[in-house]
């Protein structure tokens, strides 16, 4: 102990210590705080459930301090997926932002194929509706009353068998839907839920459909009837039904669709065609 006491040797611990951290510690921690990574960062805004392309983001170098684990370093790992919250320029991607996936709001939008459109119409009542009962997946009847200013209310033969892929409030909020966001968790949300009549239908449609739902929708006069709800399956078999009554309405365009198909699939005809039967 008496070693210690020594203010000498105490003195020269302290320089040999000092110099260590300033040779040695102080050395390598700077080292790791300017150490540089690459990673992926937003130059455009990207909003919740969109695709995220080449142009939008693109790779930087940072200092490596001090990032999260999961921060994204490769713009392969995000381009073609989704954005699962908004994003905004300078902002990095880490991979709890992005999915494989849209998210289950307005996903249905991103399945379409390009055979089929999606179209909304507006609930003019809430009997027209079917009293805010519509889900996703329904497969209903289009009732025009007055059609074509005829005197005579009827189902048009375009418009037997059509799916709905979402039934949206004023609020712009998909309800009813089938999966994801459609069942509220709490009491509270539930009650929510019932409070919010629909106010438009959207509807899996063709070309030819959605113009005759388009007057109608001018014409104020629709009225949605439920004809199925129940598997995927059997709910197919109604709208390949319906798909086989259009052939026959419209086989000049069914024809020259498949013409297409063959020789210039990326071009797809912008002809106009005269919509529905009497």
């Amino acid at each position: 102990m008496s070693f210690f006491k020594n203010r000498t040797v105490i003195g020269v611990i302290c320089i040999v210590l000092s110099l260590l951290i300033c040779f040695a510690v102080t050395p390598l921690f700077n080292q790791s705080i300017s150490q540089k990574t690459e990673i992926v960062r937003v130059t455009q805004p990207i909003k919740i459930g969109e695709a995220i392309t080449k142009d939008m983001v693109q790779t930087v170098e940072v200092g490596g301090y001090n990032l999260p684990e999961d921060v994204v370093r490769h713009t392969d790992t995000v381009i073609g997926k989704y954005a699962s919250a908004d994003l905004v320029p300078g902002d990095y991607i880490i991979a709890s932002k992005i999915a494989d996936a849209p998210a289950t709001e307005n996903a249905y939008l991103y399945n379409l194929t390009g055979e089929k459109q999606a179209i909304s119409v507006s609930v003019k009542s809430f009997a027209a509706g079917l009293s805010g009962k519509l889900i996703s997946g329904d497969i209903v009847s289009i009732v025009a009353p007055d059609y074509k200013k005829q005197g005579v209310t009827v189902i048009p033969l375009e418009l037997q068998y059509v799916e709905v892929i979402a039934v949206t409030a004023d609020t712009g909020y998909d309800a009813n839907q089938q999966d994801g966001k459609s069942n509220p968790s709490s009491e509270q949300e539930q009650e929510d839920a019932e409070k919010e009549l629909p106010a438009t239908v959207t509807l899996l449609v063709t070309p030819e459909q959605s113009k005759i739902l388009a007057e109608l929708e001018a014409d104020g006069t629709l009225h949605v009837s439920l004809v199925y709800r129940g598997s995927k399956e059997n709910a197919a078999k109604f709208t390949k039904a319906q798909d086989s009554v259009l052939s026959e309405l419209y086989p000049e365009k069914t024809e020259s669709q498949e013409s297409e198909d063959h020789s210039q699939p990326e071009a797809p005809s912008n002809t106009p065609v005269e919509s529905g039967a009497e």
